[in-house]
């Protein structure tokens, strides 16, 4: 009688994985440019942060990536990097804030919006989860699916990226690390090293 082979898995399907949200510390820094295995030496780019932020990020977790964090009032945005207020801007969003603005807001913000979209380098950050974003608001009637349509819509139409964040914290990371990074690259740039951090990579 030919004997049965249990075929055994070697790996769980993903659908029976979980995941545990448990976020780790920033890195020392972001990430360091080379050329044939040699580090480069890029200067540390200085934060502006306008000076209409009701709740701005500090950047005092990250004072290795920077060498200054200054208030300004500016044209447009939140946060950039001084020296690039042309040609970057951050605009930052907790989830009260962007539900008033696609709503109350909403012909100021989208003017705001056209606006950022002429820039290289732009980004919508929003400090609350896309779950939240998806949910009934408390003490509002406004349909969420419009406020994730509009979203949707600033992506697809004005071609202003967003990422959204379950926290404060975390928000604060990525836009320090998205100006980190737009500094760094446009460094590399101006200096005729290439658009690229390493050989063969990003």
């Amino acid at each position: 009688m030919p004997k049965t082979i249990r075929r055994r898995t070697l790996i769980t399907s993903p659908l029976a994985w979980q995941m545990t949200a448990a976020p780790v510390a920033p890195p020392l820094i972001p990430v360091l440019p080379e050329r044939g295995g040699t580090q480069l030496r890029a200067p540390r780019g200085v934060v502006l942060v306008d000076t209409r932020e009701q709740i701005p990020f500090d950047f005092s977790g990250f004072a290795e990536w920077f060498s200054g964090v200054e208030k300004r009032a500016l044209a447009l945005g939140d946060y950039t990097v001084a020296g690039l207020e042309d040609m970057c801007v951050v605009e930052r969003k907790d989830l009260a804030d962007l539900v008033h603005s696609f709503t109350a807001e909403r012909s100021v913000f989208i003017e705001r919006l056209r606006r950022m979209s002429s820039c290289p380098h732009r980004l919508l950050v929003i400090t609350a989860a896309l779950s939240q974003v998806k949910s009934p608001y408390p003490h509002s009637g406004v349909n969420p699916n419009r406020i994730l349509q509009s979203l949707i819509a600033v992506l697809a139409g004005l071609g202003v990226p967003f990422v959204t964040t379950e926290t404060h914290e975390l928000g604060e990371e990525i836009v320090a690390s998205y100006l980190y990074q737009i500094h760094l690259y446009n460094w590399l740039d101006k200096n005729d090293h290439g658009r690229f951090l390493a050989d063969n990579d990003l």
